[in-house]
């Protein structure tokens, strides 16, 4: 696993160059059929303090650009999409009382979901430098 940050605006943000990417900053980690499922850094710092998460249950079905989980921060309340179809067959009850680990950790004890995944195209997919390239275009 290796990271490397870029600069967006007066921030560095963390990149992990073995996970894909989607454009509403949503990260995930292909495990076989399953797919891990968080937010990234530079969504995290856009949110700022999170304070509370509402996650998906356990067996639950979700959609393609549905919303997985609600985050709450002191800024505002953010939905996070799913890239993907399929079963939610695990979720991070850590986060339930610590939501700070998605500020602290995006990348590793902040994940959000693992989702039993249908259909996985990886082109449909940012690779790690196509995520840079898009955030760092930003305003």
């Amino acid at each position: 696993m290796s990271r490397y940050q870029v600069k967006v605006g007066n921030q560095n943000i963390l990149i992990d160059d073995t996970l894909l990417y989607t454009k509403s900053d949503e990260w995930i980690k292909l495990e076989g059929d399953n797919v891990r499922i968080g937010i990234t850094d530079y969504a995290q710092k856009q949110l700022k303090d999170i304070v509370g998460v509402d996650l998906p249950k356990k067996g639950s079905s979700i959609t393609k650009n549905g919303t997985l989980a609600v985050l709450e921060s002191v800024k505002a309340t953010a939905e996070v999409y799913s890239p993907v179809e399929g079963k939610v067959i695990d979720v991070n009850e850590r986060l339930l009382d610590e939501p700070e680990l998605i500020n602290k950790e995006p990348y590793d004890t902040g994940w959000i979901a693992i989702i039993e995944a249908k259909n996985i195209q990886k082109n449909e997919f940012l690779d790690h430098k196509s995520y840079a390239d898009d955030i760092t275009k930003r305003k």
